[in-house]
């Protein structure tokens, strides 16, 4: 056909070929298309990059504790409504859409397990669940995990992510902080270590809380971490221009805040060598 005829049949386009869903993913680092399985067998890090993607719980249990060791506590602990607070959406239908997603009743997972052998209290959040925000009930987990730890004797290790308090739990939202905050300290009285290991984001009463008082503090590479978030300081301070890299990991470590920065595919033998270092046998 030559070009005349086929600008009166019109210019026809080769039909893109179909790929099954979840087959690819698109890094949001440097926008490579990657596929799937091998991000999987990378723990989700992009080998362009080394952009961390946001994972949920249950892929972090895979990836810290020796398979079939994790035991789950407190798995029924739920957050309740005392406000019956309403804004676009109903709280309490908020918190049924964030248990669809997870599977879990609150936005900490919580249990014990063994870590390259050694037994340790683990809790690891989910943003997936309301932001991974700290109500009522991600307080009462962490608590009764930091006292299931001292009873045991177990090293303490939470990984966290969040988005700060929940705010649609009110004061008893915020007393959580104050009530993480002072197990941790009866936790250090009983010689315990605290491992913090921040993932992306760690934000508001989180950060001013548990989240900052670990024996050792962690985070993955990029990390958001701080606690107003860099739109609200630079609203704060008349648009001014922030630094590059500002509140991300690394920015973080240089002013002191941090002790090191993990690469996810490193972060199970790290943990596990400290908690060797610091638990005598």
């Amino acid at each position: 056909m030559n070009w005349f005829d086929r600008m009166k049949s019109g210019l026809k386009t080769r039909r893109k070929k179909e790929l099954p869903d979840g087959v690819w993913a698109k890094c949001e680092g440097c926008a490579a298309t990657l596929y799937r399985k091998e991000l999987e067998r990378s723990q989700w890090v992009c080998h362009h990059c080394g952009h961390h993607f946001r994972i949920g719980y249950e892929r972090y249990l895979r990836i810290l504790l020796d398979e079939g060791t994790a035991e789950e506590i407190n798995a029924g602990i739920s957050s309740a409504d005392p406000l019956k607070f309403r804004a676009a959406k109903r709280y309490t239908d908020k918190i049924k859409e964030g248990k669809k997603r997870t599977g879990m009743n609150a936005a900490i997972w919580t249990g014990t397990g063994l870590m390259d052998g050694h037994p340790v209290a683990l809790g690891v959040m989910d943003f997936r669940f309301i932001g991974a925000s700290m109500g009522s009930a991600v307080g009462e987990k962490i608590t009764r995990l930091i006292a299931r730890a001292m009873e045991r004797r177990l090293p303490l290790i939470l990984l966290v992510t969040s988005g700060g308090a929940r705010m649609q739990e009110g004061a008893l939202s915020l007393m959580q902080m104050a009530k993480t905050s002072m197990m941790l300290g009866q936790f250090s009285d009983a010689g315990l270590p605290y491992i913090s290991v921040m993932t992306d984001p760690t934000t508001g009463g989180v950060t001013a809380s548990f989240a900052m008082l670990g024996d050792i503090l962690l985070a993955e590479p990029n990390a958001l971490i701080g606690f107003a978030g860099p739109r609200i300081i630079k609203e704060t301070l008349q648009r001014e221009e922030l630094p590059e890299g500002f509140q991300r990991s690394e920015s973080v470590l240089r002013h002191g805040f941090l002790d090191m920065i993990v690469d996810r595919r490193e972060m199970k033998t790290t943990l596990a060598q400290l908690v060797g270092f610091l638990i005598s046998e």
